[in-house]
């Protein structure tokens, strides 16, 4: 059983002297109080980095926090261990004899599933185990959505994460963490949705981050690929000997890493056996020259591979890449980042890759620490928002992990994504 520090609870019985002390005085953020009403309790959390202070207020006289504070007064009330699976400790610890207040599990704040080990047991600290709820929910189906003539796949390879700080670049993180909450490394949780468009050919834009990650980078990056891409592919009905084009938004790891497979002897061959494989020749040029800021990103085993093979095609701003497809350049994360347009019978939909890589970042300011040239990302989305609320595009979100696409809608100046897919 593996156990994380999670809180300290600590019971008040009046709430301004504690605000006054660990709020004004240390300089602490307080969330909005949530009340547990099988408790009668109203919680009140500080965090701090991967732990929490929990400042417990009763909401009744016979509550069990009133009554600790009557008669012992304020202060430390119990320490709050983060497991994985309450259900299997809980279990656990019921095999090895220790005293349990709850023999299963029961609703806490935060969506939490909580339990509570008796204070004999544990040299008279109470201690209470946490499940969280899960923060994100995880899409992975496949699904598909008919845009004309063209039959779009919206497929995953998996999950990863990054830095919430570096995600959202200057917007502070009281602001984007109740949307995509991190983890104790501070990173937040993202998807890895490639998308399919079926006409005339076979086209998948991007690829994931693939299977050739090492160990040590797959920590890093909290990679999950239990599922990926082959799942996906062929719970939709297909696998890669159907591919006929492989389109880069741009050369990144996480765009493309799949775009390229080890052999059996070690070589580094095309992922998808019959395609043609089309990368913008400057984008082409900036990852075979990388520098300081963009190397980690830029990895030449998942796209030199395509030149040598003879299977990649470089083209320009605009170029269309199957009838109805086409590039549409916004810069801003790398110099020659591109938009995916798809156009069939009058609509149109936007694989919009880092440009918006999740809905969080639909607001124009919410630009990510990572695009090299923010000024340009900001530019390309305050024009490009209006055409989409305007025309009612149906954009892609690469990188959220439980929205795959949805229109962009602005009420009364507030701008948000109504769920498609």
């Amino acid at each position: 059983m593996r156990v994380w520090l999670d809180h300290v609870g600590v019971a008040v019985g009046e709430l301004a002297p504690a605000l006054a002390f660990f709020r004004d005085v240390l300089g602490l953020h307080v969330e909005s109080p949530e009340e547990v009403t099988s408790q009668h309790v109203r919680a009140h959390f500080l965090h701090m980095g991967p732990s929490s202070l929990e400042l417990l207020e009763a909401t009744a006289p016979g509550s069990p926090i009133a009554r600790f504070v009557e008669k012992r007064g304020p202060g430390l009330h119990h320490v709050a261990l983060r497991v994985e699976d309450i259900d299997q400790a809980l279990a656990e610890l019921h095999a090895r004899g220790v005293r349990l207040i709850d023999h299963a599990a029961r609703p806490g704040a935060e969506g939490a599933r909580v339990a509570f080990i008796h204070p004999s047991a544990a040299h008279g600290v109470l201690v209470e185990l946490k499940e969280p709820a899960p923060a994100v929910a995880r899409f992975r189906t496949p699904v598909r959505h008919q845009l004309g003539d063209l039959e779009l796949i919206s497929v995953s390879d998996g999950f990863f994460r990054l830095d919430g700080g570096a995600m959202f670049g200057v917007v502070p993180r009281a602001l984007w963490q109740a949307r995509l909450p991190p983890d104790d490394r501070h990173r937040i949780p993202l998807g890895l949705r490639p998308l399919i468009v079926r006409g005339e050919q076979t086209m998948i834009i991007d690829a994931g981050c693939g299977d050739k990650m090492d160990a040590r980078s797959a920590d890093i990056y909290g990679l999950e690929r239990a599922y990926h891409l082959d799942h996906a592919l062929a719970e939709a009905g297909l696998s890669v000997d159907d591919i006929d084009i492989a389109l880069a938004s741009h050369l990144h790891f996480d765009h493309v890493g799949g775009f390229t497979r080890r052999a059996e002897d070690g070589r580094l061959v095309p992922r998808f056996p019959r395609a043609r494989y089309v990368a913008h020749a400057q984008e082409w040029q900036d990852a075979t020259h990388p520098h300081e800021r963009n190397r980690a990103s830029y990895l030449a085993e998942n796209f030199v591979p395509l030149l040598e093979a003879g299977v990649l095609t470089l083209v320009d701003d605009g170029a269309e890449i199957m009838p109805g497809v086409s590039y549409r350049r916004s810069g801003g994360h790398t110099a020659h980042h591109q938009v995916v347009m798809i156009r069939s019978a009058g609509m149109t939909a936007v694989f919009a890759a880092d440009m918006y890589p999740t809905a969080a970042h639909v607001p124009d300011p919410w630009v990510m620490g990572y695009d090299l040239y923010p000024m340009d990302t900001l530019a390309f989305k305050r024009a490009f928002a209006r055409e989409a609320i305007e025309r009612e595009y149906l954009v892609f979100f690469e990188h959220d992990p439980a929205l795959a696409a949805g229109i962009l809608r602005e009420d009364a100046g507030r701008r948000r994504v109504q769920r498609v897919i």
